[in-house]
C-alpha cells in the first residue's frame, strides 16, 4: 500500500510547468481582457519575502538588459496546521543570450548545511525551519549560485491548471501500469489525473528515482510544449484563475511582463541537468550525498549559465 506522502510526489509538475509557460512564452494577443486578467491573477499570487541581500549576486537582475537569472520552484504539500515541507526543488537558471533554460531537480533528502540553522540535514527541511526564504538561502550556499526569485507551487492545485490548458503530451520511453492507468511506449496525451500517476510510479522502473524524476520533467516539458502551440488563450481565464489560487512568488507583474517580452525564446530549449548523489544512512535516516567533485561540477555549469565570473 502506497502511503499518502509517496502519493503527493508529482502533484506540482503541471504548475511548474504552466508556470514556465507565463514566465517564457507569447501566450498570444494582448487583449485587454487578457491583461487585466493576467494582472489580477499576479496581483494574487504576488508574495514578496524578507531576505537578506545576497552575496552571490551585487547588481539587480535588469530583465530588460536580459540578464541571465535563477528561479526556485518549490512544490509544497500544505497541510492545516502544518507548514510542510518542499517535496520538489527545482532550479531554472534562465539565460536569454544563448536562449536556453538549465532545469536542475535537487532530491529532497540530500544532505547540506541548513542556512539558518547551523547543521547539516536534509534539503527540504529548510522549508520547514524557515519557509521560503531558508530555503532559498540553503539552496543557493548548496550551488553557490544566487537564487533571484521562488515560486512557491501548492501541489494540490495542479489538476485544474493542467487541465485548463487541455492536456499535456509525452514521449514514454516504459511500458508500465499505475493508478488503474496503463502507459504504452511512444506518445501519450496525458491529463491531470493521468499525468499525476505517470510521475508516481518509482518501484517498476530500473532506474528508480532518476526514472521518476526523468518522467517529471517530461511533464514540465510537455506542458511548455502544449502551451507554446496555442496561438490564442481562449481559455486563458481558467488559466489564471488556477495560478492565482495555487502560486505565489516574489516577482512582480511588470517583471513578468518584461521577462515575457526578452526571455520567451529561452523557454523553447530547455535542457535537463541531474545531480548524482550516494544514498546512506546516518542515525538509521536515509540521506543522499553528493561528492565535492559532483558538486564542483553541478555548480560550474550553472555558474556558466548565469555568465558569473
Amino acid at each position: 500500500m502506497r502511503s499518502g506522502k509517496g502519493k503527493r510526489k508529482g502533484k506540482w509538475l503541471k504548475i511548474t510547468g504552466i508556470i514556465l509557460l507565463v514566465l517564457l512564452i507569447a501566450g498570444g494577443a494582448y487583449a485587454y481582457t487578457v491583461y487585466n486578467s493576467f494582472k489580477n491573477a499576479v496581483e494574487t499570487m504576488h508574495q514578496p519575502i524578507k531576505r537578506e541581500k545576497s552575496e552571490k549576486r551585487q547588481e539587480p537582475v535588469a530583465f530588460k538588459e536580459k540578464d541571465p537569472f535563477s528561479v526556485l520552484m518549490l512544490g509544497v504539500d500544505e497541510r492545516q496546521g502544518d507548514k510542510g515541507r518542499s517535496d520538489t526543488i527545482i532550479v531554472l537558471a534562465v539565460n536569454p543570450n544563448n536562449n536556453s533554460v538549465k532545469m536542475l531537480s535537487i532530491p529532497r533528502d540530500t544532505r547540506t548545511e541548513i542556512i539558518g540553522k547551523g547543521k547539516e540535514d536534509k534539503i527540504n527541511h529548510a522549508y520547514a525551519f524557515g519557509g521560503v526564504p531558508m530555503s532559498m538561502d540553503t539552496v543557493e550556499n548548496f550551488l553557490d549560485i544566487p537564487i533571484d526569485y521562488y515560486m512557491q507551487v501548492n501541489m494540490e492545485g495542479f489538476k485544474d491548471i493542467v487541465d485548463a490548458v487541455g492536456g499535456i503530451k509525452v514521449n514514454n520511453d516504459l511500458d508500465f501500469t499505475q493508478d488503474g492507468f496503463h502507459f504504452t511506449k511512444g506518445e501519450l496525451k496525458l491529463n491531470g489525473e493521468q499525468a499525476l500517476s505517470y510521475t508516481r510510479m518509482r518501484y517498476e522502473d530500473p532506474r528508480g528515482d532518476f526514472g521518476r524524476q526523468t518522467r517529471q520533467r517530461q511533464i514540465i516539458e510537455g506542458v511548455i510544449q502544449e502551451g507554446l502551440s496555442v496561438s490564442s488563450m481562449t481559455n486563458f481565464s481558467e488559466i489564471f484563475a488556477a495560478l492565482g489560487k495555487n502560486v505565489k512568488t516574489n516577482l512582480t507583474f511588470d517583471q513578468l511582463m518584461d521577462i515575457q517580452k526578452n526571455y520567451k525564446e529561452a523557454g523553447k530549449n530547455i535542457q535537463q541537468m541531474e545531480i548524482k548523489e550516494q544514498g546512506t544512512k546516518i542515525d538509521k535516516i536515509y540521506y543522499g550525498l553528493v561528492s565535492p567533485e559532483e558538486k564542483q561540477r553541478v555548480q560550474n555549469e550553472l555558474k556558466a549559465q548565469l555568465e558569473l565570473n
